[in-house]
């Protein structure tokens, strides 16, 4: 089995692709559509993608990628602690905080670590990149330079870098859900390491409104709450066809089998409303 991550290696994305897929082969991209695009092509059996982040919320690249262009199965679920950490070439490693003058990262990264570097390399430029694994690359391939990266501890060891400041992520309590993209459901073995639990079973469904229906979204809640099914996510995107016209993605902890989420469905689309089943699919947690 080929599995693409957002590379290079090192990044979380690589952590996540390698905790639910221990034995398969490990591709990485350079951006997330690159990903997706090569798991509808053929070209790899899955990609792992970064959804949510507890900080910076949703990856909207990976939403609307998969809402508008290619849309693929989520087929598993892992969320995983993140722990930023500040890195520099071993040449740095002791002048860092007089001479760093650039630091890069991954927009998110870097969002999640913005009072860390606000006081303490104020007048550093910040760089975003593709990746917290490709900055990391980056400042070890110029090591004459006076640049940082914020990523995890494993890029520091594939790069060769010494981690000068550790944990440097605003808040603590950070994790990351990431999911597994496939062209159709693959049925895999247990592959889930010992550090992860399951946490449930979870179904994403993307419905839109009717225009001429008021109330419409009241009345989708209310399929969901009379059968007592849990929602644990509510989100609009645009549809990108007109202002006011969304998507809204609707995480149900339940699975698609079960009898009241059918009913739910039928009762939806009975309103006007057009439903889309995104996955329904098994959810990991890696444990600290």
């Amino acid at each position: 089995m080929n599995v693409g991550f957002l590379g290079p290696a090192g990044s979380f994305s690589h952590v996540a692709s390698q905790t639910l897929f221990p034995d398969a082969l490990h591709k990485p991209y350079s951006t997330i559509p690159d990903s997706i695009d090569a798991a509808k092509e053929g070209q790899i059996n899955i990609a792992v993608v970064p959804l949510e982040n507890t900080i910076e919320g949703s990856v909207n690249i990976t939403l609307d990628y998969i809402l508008h262009y290619q849309k693929l199965e989520i087929i598993k679920e892992l969320t995983i602690p993140i722990d930023q950490h500040l890195m520099v070439h071993p040449d740095w490693s002791s002048s860092w905080q007089d001479k760093i003058t650039t630091v890069f990262s991954h927009p998110h990264a870097v969002a999640q670590c913005h009072l860390f570097i606000r006081k303490n390399l104020p007048d550093a430029k910040v760089e975003h990149i593709d990746s917290t694994a490709a900055a990391a690359k980056y400042v070890s391939e110029h090591p004459d330079e006076p640049v940082a990266a914020i990523a995890n501890k494993g890029a520091a060891g594939i790069y060769r870098l010494d981690v000068v400041q550790n944990r440097i992520n605003d808040y603590q309590n950070n994790h990351t859900r990431f999911v597994a993209l496939s062209e159709k459901t693959i049925t895999t073995k247990r592959t889930i390491g010992r550090t992860c639990s399951q946490t449930g079973i979870k179904t994403t469904l993307v419905i839109t409104l009717p225009e001429d229906h008021s109330g419409a979204l009241h009345q989708v809640l209310s399929a969901f709450s009379w059968r007592r099914l849990n929602l644990t996510k509510i989100e609009s995107r645009p549809m990108k066809t007109g202002l006011g016209n969304y998507f809204f993605i609707i995480d149900v902890e339940k699975e698609l089998d079960d009898i009241l989420l059918p009913g739910a469905i039928k009762e939806i689309e009975a309103l006007g409303c057009g439903v889309s089943v995104l996955g329904s699919y098994p959810c990991y947690l890696q444990k600290t």
